[in-house]
């Protein structure tokens, strides 16, 4: 169908809320906004989906939801009646339609006869992830943009083990997805589901036996008793759903002296005070250094909206204050862990690190000096998921830690998706340890450089947006394999992986080997000094990413080379 015909099937549909009914009427007179709503279904992939809030079938609303959930009952249809009875754990975050959307997908569940767990109010993903273990839910479903600005909305499914939905399942759930008619789809009342025993409220006894498991998240208690009542740490959850936990979680671990950035604290769909509620943008964590400069704050902690990413900023010499990258941020945690455990007693010989193949290779190196080896998986926590499931059955090694370049951290399995709150707990024992040294993050990030070289990093996504997006995203990476790059920067491309095609080859010599890794639309150059660089486009937004990773003796130079690729990649995307 056009994006016409699409259109007139909504303007005619007569039960349209009130606020679609104007939002139809104002999409009456500005084609180009109605073709963006209608010109395609909202893309629904293994991250979900993700999109501006409005109507359209392009858009975030109650009928994509309700049909993106009957795509995940009608995979439950088709399992077995224990699978439907052990139900599906629902969540939400602060953005506006969060938690209409959440009732929404249980109201389509109980019309399957399939059980919601439903949390009372707002919840972080990464309690989410642990609510679908911890009840033994055959799914669970979190209602978030994560990082997004206030005008995006976007929906999650998560698998059995806590991670998010595996391929093969997504697949079903997508296929069922479009034969789905939105404005068909059944529901129950909520009171009707509450009254049968298919709506189940949630709520602190969860918190608890969350909060129960982040305890175990800290090494080294001693050091926590001893430093860390005197290690100030400011925290902002950017209007979004980090305070309801994580500051008993801090508690709970000994740490006293924590400021919630109190203009920040309250959730709001609006976050009023920020533009993009990320915490890897300076401007988010703005209101929370200058909050730690009144108060000499040892560290800045700054979490997203559904809290599962964590950014930082640390305390320089000079007493101003500098943002981490999410790659520096997971070598200080993994450094000091394997310390802590070394020195207790209690590191593993099968521990391993797992990263994404787009994340640093400054925590490999830290690993492989403590004998622990690095496992490269995917972009996407999924796959860091999947490993710790494999290594569950298989014992053939112990997790220790994973993470991702974009700020995601996780310590503990008892979530299989990245956890700000155990990342922050571990991280303000990292701040006080440095303190018991008489030192800060900055000056740990410092020695770890001083002994492993400096690592640079750097992300740059480019957007496109609207009906032609896809189409460009798609001829840069056409591009990238048909013109493959011989230099970069200068620097001779070495090796070339296409994941798509599984295979890596040596650009010297041609010889070709076979990659394990599973399919995917990446392409990955590995050049003659050790840099590397990778092309991807984004799963959830229109953007394609270009990531570039650099070493060098001395910051200077590792930044020179950072720019030289750079420019190299600016000449051939242009």
């Amino acid at each position: 169908m056009t994006w016409q015909e699409n259109y007139q099937v909504w303007a005619e549909h007569t039960d349209l809320p009130e606020y679609l009914q104007t939002e139809m009427m104002a999409l009456a007179n500005d084609d180009n906004q109605a073709e963006d709503a209608f010109y395609q279904p909202l893309s629904f992939g293994t991250a979900g989906m993700r999109g501006l809030l409005g109507a359209g079938i392009n858009r975030m609303n109650i009928y994509t939801v309700r049909q993106a959930t009957e795509g995940l009952a009608t995979l439950m249809d088709s399992l077995n009646d224990d699978v439907k009875q052990r139900g599906v754990a629902i969540s939400y975050d602060s953005r506006h339609f969060s938690h209409e959307f959440a009732i929404e997908s249980a109201k389509v569940l109980g019309a399957h006869g399939i059980k919601a767990y439903v949390f009372e109010s707002l919840r972080p993903t990464p309690e989410l992830s642990f609510t679908v273990r911890h009840v033994n839910a055959y799914a669970g479903i979190m209602i978030t943009a994560s990082h997004n600005p206030k005008e995006y909305n976007g929906y999650k499914i998560y698998g059995e083990d806590g991670g998010q939905m595996p391929p093969k399942e997504s697949d079903i759930i997508t296929a069922s997805i479009r034969q789905a008619d939105m404005f068909a789809v059944p529901v129950k009342s909520q009171e009707e589901l509450a009254a049968t025993g298919l709506l189940v409220t949630i709520g602190k006894d969860i918190d608890n036996a969350y909060l129960a498991e982040i305890k175990n998240v800290t090494v080294n208690q001693e050091l926590i008793d001893e430093a860390g009542h005197d290690m100030k740490l400011v925290y902002s959850p950017l209007h979004g759903t980090g305070a309801l936990i994580a500051g008993q979680a801090l508690a709970n671990a000994g740490f006293k002296n924590v400021t919630i950035v109190p203009e920040q604290a309250q959730p709001d769909g609006d976050f009023p005070t920020v533009a993009l509620p990320n915490p890897e943008d300076p401007a988010a964590l703005a209101m929370g250094i200058a909050l730690a400069k009144e108060q000499g704050a040892d560290v800045v902690i700054g979490v997203d909206p559904d809290a599962d990413r964590m950014g930082t900023a640390v305390r320089l010499p000079s007493g101003e204050y500098q943002l981490l990258t999410g790659n520096q941020i997971g070598a200080l945690l993994l450094n000091y862990l394997l310390t802590a455990k070394k020195s207790a007693g209690t590191l593993p010989a099968n521990g391993v690190l797992v990263k994404s193949i787009v994340s640093s290779e400054f925590a490999a190196d830290i690993a492989k000096s403590f004998n622990i080896e690095t496992i490269n998986v995917l972009t996407g926590f999924k796959y860091i998921a999947e490993q710790i499931q494999n290594y569950e059955e298989t014992h053939a090694h112990t997790f220790l830690f994973g993470f991702e370049e974009s700020y995601g951290y996780l310590v503990k399995p008892f979530a299989r998706d990245k956890d700000s709150i155990q990342a922050t707990v571990l991280l303000a024992e990292v701040a006080a340890y440095y303190k018991s040294l008489g030192k800060t993050l900055y000056d740990g990030l410092q020695d770890l450089f001083n002994e492993y070289g400096y690592f640079i990093e750097n992300t740059q996504s480019l957007t496109f947006k609207g009906i032609d997006g896809a189409d460009k995203i798609a001829d840069l990476m056409a591009k990238f394999r048909s013109e493959q790059p011989v230099t970069l920067g200068d620097i001779v491309v070495n090796e070339v992986a296409d994941f798509a095609l599984q295979v890596k080859t040596d650009t010297q010599t041609g010889v070709e080997t076979t990659l394990t890794l599973p399919k995917a639309n990446v392409l990955k150059y590995w050049l003659a000094d050790g840099s590397w660089v990778a092309v991807r486009p984004s799963g959830t937004e229109p953007k394609i990413k270009l990531y570039v990773g650099t070493k060098g003796d001395t910051q200077v130079i590792a930044d020179e080379k950072l720019a030289a690729i750079q420019a190299s990649l600016a000449e051939y995307v242009k």
